[in-house]
């Protein structure tokens, strides 16, 4: 095997922080007896399951397990490492002595292992790895730990998951709550930044103290489900998560792991699920990580070109690699049996799927046909999703894919990746690059509103406006919208009647939903005090509204998935930037009738075609002045006149509110009219 140029630096990293720990906690270390080689968690079946990449729960085996033998306590140690000759468990105990507690091989498995007596929860400790290649020594955190050290430390701790769960009646209902007829508007947060301490801007909430705060939050707000930002272990909280490190570990940063449960189960408590975004696609290169892990390419693949990330500097799993699929699916499911998550959004999916992403000609190896499609990853995604929703049925699994791979969200049965929802990132584009525009130069771009009903119903689509798009100088959403500061929040407004009006699953990034005005910092709270402005509250008054209508209203979710769901009334009136749609649900005459204005200009006498006569209420507008907007409207609702109109029978003159959302529903209680 050829030399690894990082391998001088990752062993210089790695032996000076041992160094140093050995220095400060050396003296008066307990000594214990030797390492027991004759104690195993691991059977014949789980090496051969876990070696052809079929074992799925790798947590359960691989790892530190506190475990009493013949009355004594102690842990049992197991940790994948083929390439080493040598791997001892160093840490608190030992005064990070390495040798002092050398594990055994467990035959051509790959894997070492052994039980240390008077080890318990709370050691912190790491694995002292010896290759057979280079001379390489390093001294790795577990991959398999339930715990680790707040960064900038990096040891992994020995830790159980125990925990009185409290949820059984959500879990009971989950299976209806997250079903694709349901209705589900997703709240995306980052710990971090989401709230901190009033007193001490600087200081992070705990999990603890996040909990009750959120969940009444999210309650109040109409939302169905929190997706949280990754709250798997990371180096730099700078990532946001998204460069793992530990993939069953919570981030330390806000507690234990039994504190995170709390804030899951705090949620369910309330009603509320529970997504998580999860990254197998690319892992960060920090010497005490995955990288690089026994000496050779473990976990990443040896070739630069199919191994390395030059977006994201990081490296990227070899997914061909059988004992890498197990590590991996192992994590997804342990994420959802034991924290009771409801999901997992998988990252960057795209990054994935193509062998060339993000790389130019002679940057990429064609797979063994020549293409530019990963074989290996697609097969990993596959056995991804055919797994968890085979352990796990009642959750969903969700795609961050942004390309036009064809079946992201069809069974692989048929050919598709398997995945339950799949991210629309080209409505986002799309409708977000429209509402940027100067209504007066909006005609001209009729399209981006209207194109994406050609391909809505190919997938079953999550409608977006993510962390993404209020990051890296794009500004708050507020900020994106046109026009004086009035125009500006009531062009946001018309985005959010736009987003919860179409077919699909709706998502938000906190802070849009009270129109926070400065772009998103990590490094901060939210903007908490703008809602003392009127303006402000009015936006955030409106999302409410809008989630209460959403989970209220069957016509407005049922059938987010089929064509059967949605009728265009008029798609072509670009001359006056209006667009009008029904929503339909299962039950005959259950219809939604949605109709939008995207200038600045009131439309009085604006006459729209409907099914059926009678009196049809207007149920929600976003010009109405408890959302900060003029008032103009329709007085309640309005009488449907024998006037034939789009095609259809029967008529109705609106009056339509300047850059405003209107939904009116029939009313048969009120056929004559008020």
């Amino acid at each position: 095997m050829p030399d690894d140029p990082t391998a001088g630096t990752v062993r210089a990293t790695i032996d000076a922080a041992t160094r140093e720990r050995r220095a400060a906690g050396a003296r008066d270390v307990p000594r214990h007896p030797a390492v027991r080689h004759d104690v195993s968690l691991l059977t014949d079946d789980d090496l051969y399951l876990f070696n052809e990449g079929s074992h799925f729960r790798l947590h359960e085996k691989l790892g530190s397990h506190p475990l009493e033998v013949d009355g004594q306590p102690g842990t049992y140690f197991a940790v994948w490492a083929p390439d080493a000759n040598h791997v001892s468990v160093i840490g608190d105990f030992n005064g990070w002595r390495h040798g002092a507690h050398a594990l055994a091989a467990r035959g051509s498995s790959g894997i070492w292992e052994g039980w240390i007596p008077g080890v318990g929860v709370g050691t912190r400790y790491k694995y002292h790895i010896g290759s057979r290649f280079h001379g390489f020594r390093a001294d790795k955190a577990d991959p398999f730990a339930l715990y680790a050290e707040q960064p900038p430390l990096t040891a992994s701790i020995v830790w159980e998951l125990n925990y009185d769960w409290r949820d059984e009646a959500w879990l009971a209902e989950r299976k209806r709550r997250n079903a694709f007829d349901a209705p589900i508007s997703i709240y995306e947060v980052h710990l971090g930044s989401w709230m901190r301490s009033p007193d001490h801007p600087d200081r992070l909430l705990g999990y603890r103290d996040i909990a009750p705060r959120l969940a009444e939050y999210v309650e109040r707000m109409g939302f169905t489900h929190v997706e949280f930002l990754p709250v798997m272990e990371h180096p730099f909280y700078g990532s946001w998560g998204y460069q793992t490190t530990g993939y069953f570990a919570p981030t330390s940063r806000y507690g234990t792991p039994q504190d995170f449960m709390y804030l899951v189960d705090e949620l369910h408590r309330r009603g509320i699920g529970v997504l998580l975004d999860w990254v197998p696609s690319h892992f960060p290169g920090d010497a005490h990580g995955l990288v690089y892990f026994d000496g050779t390419h473990l976990f990443e693949h040896a070739d630069p070109r199919q191994g390395f990330h030059p977006d994201w500097e990081s490296y990227i799993f070899n997914y061909n690699r059988n004992e890498v699929r197990s590590f991996l699916i192992s994590s997804a499911i342990f994420w959802l049996e034991r924290y009771h998550a409801d999901g997992l959004r998988v990252d960057a999916v795209a990054s994935m799927l193509y062998l060339d992403y993000s790389r130019k000609d002679g940057e990429w190896i064609p797979n063994e046909y020549g293409g530019r499609e990963n074989l290996g990853a697609i097969a990993f995604l596959r056995r991804l999703n055919e797994a968890v929703y085979r352990h796990c049925p009642d959750v969903q699994t969700i795609a961050e894919e942004s390309t036009a791979w064809p079946m992201v969200s069809r069974p692989p049965y048929v050919g598709g990746l398997g995945f339950g929802m799949k991210w629309d990132m080209g409505w986002m584009h799309d409708t977000l690059s429209y509402m940027a525009k100067d209504p007066v130069h909006r005609r001209w771009h009729h399209g981006q509103l209207t194109f994406r009903m050609i391909y809505a119903f190919n997938e079953n689509f999550v409608l977006p406006l993510s962390h993404d798009e209020v990051v890296h100088g794009k500004g708050s959403l507020l900020a994106r919208m046109p026009g004086d500061e009035w125009q500006q929040f009531a062009n946001l407004r018309l985005l959010f009647a736009y987003m919860w009006g179409q077919p699909g699953k709706k998502l938000l990034f906190m802070g849009g939903e009270f129109g926070q005005g400065r772009e998103w910092n990590h490094d901060h709270s939210l903007d908490w005090h703008q809602l003392e402005y009127a303006n402000h509250a009015g936006v955030q008054r409106w999302v409410a509204d809008l989630n209460r209508f959403l989970r209220a209203t069957p016509a407005m979710h049922e059938l987010d998935f089929s064509p059967d769901g949605f009728e265009w009334i008029d798609a072509n009136d670009s001359e006056q930037s209006v667009a009008t749609f029904l929503r339909k649900g299962r039950a005959p005459g259950s219809e939604v009738l949605a109709v939008f204005n995207f200038t600045p200009v009131p439309r009085i006498g604006y006459r729209v075609g409907v099914p059926r006569g009678g009196y049809w209420r207007e149920v929600l507008n976003s010009d109405a002045r408890e959302y900060y907007g003029s008032g103009m409207g329709n007085a309640g609702g309005v009488v449907a006149e024998d006037e034939p109109c789009h095609g259809r029978p029967h008529s109705l003159r609106l009056t339509l509110p300047p850059l405003a959302g209107i939904f009116l529903m029939p009313d048969p209680e009120r056929e004559g009219g008020p």
